[in-house]
């Protein structure tokens, strides 16, 4: 189903937001998975993604505290749920599944 599947961004977003743990805020994300992924990353689709991810369960946010740098705004920071990391782990069998697919196995 469309709704329940991990698109190839959306998992780098999730990747990205278990790596930086509480440092996971829109502008860090699109920081880093321009620099890791070595492509433009426009912050409007991370934050894009994020809603995704949310509204699929597979994050939650939670508002930090706030910041001088911010002007007092606080930042919203992502972490990821038990099941968003199933589904990190889900694509990574799948991963592996197709792999040995290339290396002969039959199914």
């Amino acid at each position: 189903m469309k709704g329940e599947s991990l698109g190839a961004f959306e998992e780098l977003v999730l990747r990205a937001v278990e790596a930086l743990a509480d440092t996971a805020y829109g502008a860090n994300l699109q920081r880093v998975l321009e620099r890791e992924a070595r492509r433009v990353v426009s912050l409007g689709a991370v934050h894009t993604a994020l809603e995704r991810l949310e509204a699929k369960g597979w994050v939650q946010s939670f508002d930090a505290a706030p910041t001088r740098e911010r002007g007092g705004r606080r930042r919203r920071v992502f972490r990821p749920t038990a099941a968003g990391r199933r589904a990190i782990r889900g694509a990574e069998v799948l991963r592996q599944r197709l792999s040995a697919l290339r290396a002969g196995a039959r199914y």
